[in-house]
């Protein structure tokens, strides 16, 4: 199972939504500053994140984290 989380692709609204409904235009500027999760960029030119990505993204930036 854990094999096909980390094969999962998010699209960006669905990355919107797991941040708590954040803006597109924040998320591309995050892009913009290398803050946001490392992304794919599909031949068609949309953006995908992987889901494993996005979970290790997101425990860098919890609170008390090790650092």
């Amino acid at each position: 199972m854990a094999r096909k989380e980390a094969a999962e692709l998010l699209t960006v609204r669905q990355v919107l939504e797991e941040l708590g409904g954040i803006s597109r235009r924040t998320f591309y500027r995050w892009r913009e500053l290398r803050l946001a999760p490392a992304c794919i960029r599909l031949p068609n030119g949309e953006l995908r994140v992987r889901r494993d990505v996005l979970n290790d993204w997101l425990e860098e930036r919890a609170e008390g984290a090790a650092s």
